[in-house]
């Protein structure tokens, strides 16, 4: 290969390239104008490196690495600088003179110190050895219990996120007095983010299912019984830890138990008619333990008939307080979905004798203006991509769908599960009534405001006039990227949030996934990270961390991997669960782990046992060897 001739066509691509990012600059100068002091060399940035990323570079990747140059495939943070040091490179090589150097607002040093800098005011500063930061979630636990957030602090939570979606003010205001009581008492530092609801699409409210109660003894796979079901028989309503210890509960009439003692039999037909009896083993305070040997169904009204002396109209008592079911509607693929504006509660489809649909399945949507948005054909998603539909029809009142994908067993739709529309432009404003009345409380206690479902810059602009409307010293915000709008107007979306002096991006892979496509998930957070990398911005990495570590104690092996791989963005997100505060402590663990090895996407080349252990078999014994020498190099 000549070298010199493939450097002048490589040179000449670079030049085309570096003329049309400083012509997007030139084009959006206007918009340059309002930038925040903080963010006026970053803004600049981001439209080289937007620029830069309208071309296929690929074939120039591979050309610049076979002569021995930079491949540009780092330089987020300091585009137009890469750019310009190839170009000279290329210059020298072909032996042309370097000309007029264009001047790149930032270099690899100065990107790199620029969004630290920004980190450090939107999120505080770093804990020794971990340079990423932790946000957790609170759950309504956290309002009255101290020591839960104590222990989230001290075992290295450095953000607090309230979702104000949940619970309401008074609980809130708990947990930002906790969170100040052990700073105080730990002398650590730990902001707070307060996510406003946005407009969420979920589904309204389904038609209970029928108060009844299911009690089965112990059996073996022979279908044998192996223990008997353990019944709390008792008047009182509260619970206690009595019910821990219950295969099932029952509450009955008080004076019918005064009546009750041990060894006597309780007779009774069970909601399909079939004869079942109680044994009684035990009489305790507050009520009575009995051994039932059969299955059976309970439902408020089922009799009771104990043995006794007395007659027979006080030895019977009702069965009482078995709440009704929580409501669900089955659907599988063909069938049809109603989705109204209508809020009563929705139900299942009901057939006739032969199986035939009389009327469909239907359930309401909390934000019915939408479907004057949608179009017959678009795909709908409900309860987190669990169930997808097409829509067949339209009226300002309705949707039609037709279910086209469920679980292989089909799925049960609850109420309050998510609704998306991936392939609809919805134009909804970030800020809800219900976040206008919150606002004031946010702006007051949060060090940072989250604004969800994000989808075109009027919504950041929006929002940043509110919080400067509230306080001479607004709060930083987080902007949550959810929605695929939000996602393909991101750029635009960087450029307004600039005008802010604080602002972050959290990845919200959850609606993200549904709306983009899981396939798609890996790749658009990539982009996402790469294009607030380029705007010196602060990006979250959320949804589903060590989600089964928080849920169950217990990690899989695919989340240790995301976990490692969070350390690219400057905050990880963790979500609640009854074992947080363990998901936590292993979060950390393996931040502090990868700190030394990786910085943003780039490797840091630590030295390595695995490489120094290579021949350390044949040099045993030899003094002068350098693992011998110098154990300190071995991380």
């Amino acid at each position: 290969m000549q070298v010199p001739s493939e450097v002048a066509e490589i040179r000449r691509c670079l030049i085309e390239l570096r003329e049309e990012m400083l012509e997007l600059e030139r084009r959006e100068s206007v918009r340059l104008r309002g930038m925040a002091p903080e963010h006026r060399l970053s803004s600049r940035n981001l439209l080289h490196y937007v620029a830069m990323r309208r071309r296929d570079l690929r074939g120039l990747q591979t050309r610049l690495t076979d002569v021995g140059m930079s491949s540009i495939g780092r330089s987020e943070a300091y585009a137009l600088a890469s750019v310009n040091r190839l170009v000279e490179l290329a210059n020298y090589i072909v032996g042309e003179r370097t000309g007029a150097r264009e001047t790149a607002p930032c270099d690899h040093s100065l990107g790199a110190k620029i969004l630290d800098k920004h980190t450090r005011n939107l999120l505080g500063s770093p804990r020794d050895e971990r340079s990423v930061r932790i946000m957790v979630t609170m759950p309504p636990e956290a309002a009255q219990d101290y020591e839960l957030v104590r222990g989230l602090l001290e075992n290295g939570m450095d953000c607090m996120r309230i979702n104000c979606a949940h619970d309401d003010r008074s609980a809130w205001q708990a947990m930002i007095k906790h969170l100040h009581r052990a700073r105080s008492a730990l002398k650590l530092d730990c902001s707070i983010l307060m996510d406003l609801a946005g407009p969420k699409l979920r589904t309204g409210k389904v038609e209970p299912a029928p108060a009844v109660i299911k009690i089965r003894p112990t059996r073996d796979a022979y279908g044998r019984i192996t223990k008997p079901a353990r019944v709390w028989i008792s008047d009182q309503r509260e619970k206690s830890d009595r019910h821990d210890h219950a295969d099932g509960i029952l509450i009955v009439d008080r004076a019918w138990l005064t009546g009750v003692r041990r060894g006597i039999k309780i007779r009774f037909l069970d909601t399909r008619g079939r004869r079942r009896q109680l044994h009684v083993v035990e009489v305790a305070r507050g009520g009575i333990w009995a051994h039932l040997s059969r299955t059976a169904y309970f439902t408020n009204g089922t009799t009771l008939v104990r043995a006794g002396p007395h007659k027979v109209s006080k030895m019977k008592t009702a069965i009482s307080g078995i709440p009704p079911g929580e409501g669900r509607i089955r659907l599988s693929p063909g069938d049809t979905l109603i989705l109204t504006s209508d809020p009563k509660a929705g139900k299942s489809a009901q057939n006739d004798s032969t199986g035939q649909v009389l009327s469909p399945a239907t359930i309401s949507c909390t934000l019915p203006e939408v479907f004057a948005m949608v179009k017959v054909g678009e795909r709908v998603s409900l309860d987190d991509g669990q169930i997808w539909g097409l829509v067949q029809a339209i009226d300002h009142e309705r949707l039609r769908l037709k279910i086209v994908s469920t679980p292989p067993r089909g799925a049960m739709l609850r109420a309050d599960k998510g609704i998306n529309f991936p392939d609809t432009a919805l134009d909804l404003p970030a800020l809800t009534d219900a976040d206008a009345q919150n606002i004031d409380f946010v702006a007051q206690h949060a060090d940072l405001v989250g604004l969800s479902f994000a989808n075109h810059e009027r919504d950041v602009t929006l929002l940043v006039e509110r919080l400067r409307a509230l306080s001479h010293h607004p709060p930083g915000i987080m902007i949550k990227i959810e929605t695929r709008r939000g996602f393909e107007r991101l750029p635009a979306i960087l450029l307004s949030a600039m005008r802010h002096p604080r602002f972050g991006v959290m990845i919200a892979r959850g609606d993200l996934a549904v709306e983009c496509g899981y396939e798609r998930l890996a790749e658009i957070q990539e982009e996402i990270l790469w294009m607030c990398e380029a705007a010196h911005c602060p990006a979250v990495w959320a949804t589903q961390v060590l989600e089964s570590m928080a849920r169950t104690g217990i990690p899989s092996r695919a989340e240790i991997t995301d976990a490692a791989m969070s350390q690219r963005a400057e905050c990880v997100m963790l979500n609640k669960g009854p074992y947080i505060t363990d998901a936590l402590q292993m979060l950390d663990h393996i931040l502090r782990r990868m700190d030394p090895n990786q910085t943003k996407k780039s490797a840091k080349l630590r030295a390595l046992r695995l490489a120094l252990d290579f021949d350390k078999g044949r040099s045993r014994g030899n003094e002068t060897d350098s693992v011998m020498r110098e154990p300190s190099a071995i991380a």
